[in-house]
């Protein structure tokens, strides 16, 4: 079974957020990190994982995405603090 990810990252602690949604997300933060995704990930520096969620069904992933991507800021901010509130990179240890 096939798992898609809605995920955020940011450029630091309360930075410009981007949410997005994938099927590979190690792959995905991957290309983020090495500024492969040209665009407004590569041009702010969203490099640093803070929030994820995973779904079977891809549509469910799209409607999360598209449902937090509508929210005002203060909104995401309280949804990536209430799963870390340290603004910890999640992907970290998955480059070493």
């Amino acid at each position: 079974m096939k798992t898609y990810f809605v995920y955020i990252v940011t450029n630091k602690p309360k930075g410009t957020l981007y949410i997005g949604v994938t099927n590979d997300l190690e792959r995905r933060i991957s290309e983020h990190k090495k500024k492969l995704i040209k665009g407004f990930t590569s041009q702010y520096n969203l490099d640093k994982l803070v929030y994820y969620e995973d779904f079977n069904d891809v549509s469910e992933a799209i409607a999360c995405e598209k449902k937090i991507k509508g929210w005002v800021r203060q909104k995401k901010i309280a949804l990536i603090e209430s799963k870390n509130l340290n603004w910890v990179d999640l992907s970290l240890e998955w480059f070493l």
